[in-house]
């Protein structure tokens, strides 16, 4: 109901949506910054004079964080930014299983720098243990063949995708038809067999073993489908659709006029697998495909809802390295580095901005020291230890919570994307700075 907290929870969202991870943070550090501000507005500083200060920092922090961050320049690395990702998240103890899956999956769709991550689908399944979970090379469907007569695994399948009703067309208005003799009529049942005939013989003629039809098909067509030996799938999600395009390299075909070899795609196996209640279809080996399945399992609904959100934030965190290619040391040691800089900067300030910088680098060291907390450390003696570390000159060094020690961070494999930062710290401070203007809330 609060604005303010609108707002805040606002930058969260922008956070998930821009790199999938760091939410908590950009809350953190955005209420640290208004709490600071607080302390500042009861010395009687003026908001605009802090607004200007927490400008000042913010730019200064995004210049040290370039000089501070590293070139990503292997696949180790970012396995590294993936276990980092989902530390904390409930799938601590197979992160490293996991992060091999996700920079995997990263690795075969993205194109240089350019990584959707749309095209990997996750499908949960329940029942199984996490390390069971699993990566394919093609796409998973929540689907059953459309008759029982089909076949239910093809070998080297040729795939085609069509988003049209191989069924007869109704007249969009109300028709109506006389027939007079019965002849008529037989012929008329005759003609829309013949039609259906015409249609799926076309497609078998074509050379396609598993047809994925995004609307209906016809019982007669099933038939004649069966009869040939071919898999169908009716009511295919258009999502679905496009991602089998990407994985097989076929062409989505909208005419039946237009269908041709060429359009087809290829798969080594196309499977339909029953386990339990659930039946799912596996469209796997395919040769270089730009759409890929990964199948998170668990024993529980709760748990395969940690994992998944475990593993999104890995891949958000992955895909943002490899956009922007830099990252910088994690377990808070970027952030008390931030600090020790910052304060160092305030100095050269002549103003009551000093005041505002100051208090800006007191925020940065809420991070660390939330850290230590969630370990179960003593925060007090950890920061006072952090300090000590950074003021000798060791920017690297952090919190690592597999050891309870502090130690360098890129040394131990935690690290962060550096786009991370950056946009949690602009975002923070930013909302911090709007919260600042505001002179009542009624």
């Amino acid at each position: 109901e609060h604005p303010a907290a609108k707002m805040i929870a606002e930058i969260a969202k922008t956070q998930e949506r821009e790199v999938g991870d760091v939410t908590t943070t950009v809350a953190m550090l955005a209420g640290k910054f208004l709490e600071n501000a607080e302390k500042l507005l009861d010395k009687k500083i003026h908001p605009t004079v802090i607004i200007k200060g927490y400008k000042l920092a913010s730019d200064q922090a995004k210049k040290i964080l370039l000089e501070i961050s590293f070139p990503v320049d292997n696949k180790h690395v970012l396995k590294q930014i993936a276990m980092t990702a989902m530390t904390g998240k409930g799938a601590e103890g197979n992160r490293e299983h996991l992060a091999d899956l996700i920079v995997t999956a990263i690795e075969q769709i993205g194109t240089g720098k350019i990584v959707d991550l749309n095209d990997i689908k996750i499908i949960k399944d329940k029942g199984d243990s996490i390390e069971n979970s699993d990566l394919v090379h093609g796409i998973v469907l929540d689907k059953e063949v459309a008759n029982d007569s089909m076949p239910l695994k093809v070998d080297n399948a040729s795939i085609l995708l069509v988003d049209f009703a191989l069924e007869l067309k109704s007249p969009e208005t109300e028709t109506r038809i006389s027939v007079s003799t019965p002849e008529q009529l037989q012929q008329f049942i005759a003609s829309e067999e013949q039609i259906l005939r015409e249609m799926t013989q076309k497609i078998i003629l074509s050379g396609a073993k598993v047809i994925f039809c995004q609307k209906g098909i016809d019982d007669v067509a099933q038939y004649y489908f069966a009869k040939a030996g071919i898999m169908a799938f009716r009511r295919v999600a258009k999502s679905d659709i496009e991602k089998l395009a990407r994985a097989t390299s076929s062409k989505i075909v909208s005419s039946i006029h237009e269908i041709n070899s060429a359009d087809l795609g290829f798969a080594s196996v196309v499977e339909q697998v029953k386990k339990g209640e659930d039946t799912m279809t596996y469209v796997r080996g395919c040769k270089n495909p730009r759409s890929v399945t990964l199948i998170l399992r668990g024993s529980t609904d709760h748990v395969l809802d940690e994992i998944e959100r475990a593993v999104k934030d890995g891949m958000g965190d992955v895909s943002a390295a490899i956009r922007d290619g830099r990252v910088v040391s994690g377990g808070g040691a970027v952030e008390m580095e931030l600090a020790r800089r910052l304060r160092a900067f305030s100095k050269t300030l002549g103003g009551r901005e000093q005041l505002a910088v100051e208090e800006f680098a007191g925020a940065m060291e809420s991070i660390p020291e939330a850290l230590a907390e969630n370990a179960g450390l003593d925060p007090i003696t950890i920061m006072a230890e952090l300090k000590q570390r950074h003021e000798s000159g060791n920017a690297r060094d952090g919190l690592n919570l597999f050891s309870n020690r502090i130690e360098d961070c890129l040394a131990a494999g935690i690290v962060e994307p550096l786009r991370v930062k950056l946009l949690a710290v602009s975002s923070a401070s930013e909302v911090a700075t709007m919260i600042l203007r505001i002179d009542d809330v009624l």
